[in-house]
């Protein structure tokens, strides 16, 4: 069985959303607060930089559809992604969407 990743064109795409959301979203905290994502196979880790610190916030798991990513919240509770977590400040925005789920991130882990 062929290993799922997610496709460079994507991930171009997903660097762009990200970019212009941090520039939108956190005007004033340049190379302060952004977001940013790592990849591993066909997941695409959301995480936050906030000052000196660097915290997971998501992970969304590509389905082959930019506008319709699976989401996962990151429990400190339990420390680990939690598919099935839908009670957090922000869920609201879980629309499949990547912007969406940093939306939701920032609910659900304000500054």
């Amino acid at each position: 069985m062929a290993k799922i990743t997610i496709p460079k064109e994507i991930r171009q795409e997903v660097e762009k959303i990200i970019n212009e959301f941090n520039k939108k979203t956190f005007s004033g905290y340049e190379n302060q607060v952004a977001y940013y994502a790592e990849y591993k196979g066909k997941f695409l880790y959301l995480q936050r930089k906030e000052f000196r610190n660097i915290s997971p916030v998501a992970r969304l798991t590509y389905t082959g559809d930019m506008d319709d990513w699976e989401f996962a919240i990151f429990k400190w509770s339990s420390e680990r992604y939690d598919p099935d977590e839908w009670f957090f400040p922000g869920e609201e925005f879980v629309d499949g969407t990547v912007e969406g789920a940093m939306k939701a991130g920032l609910e659900a882990y304000p500054i």
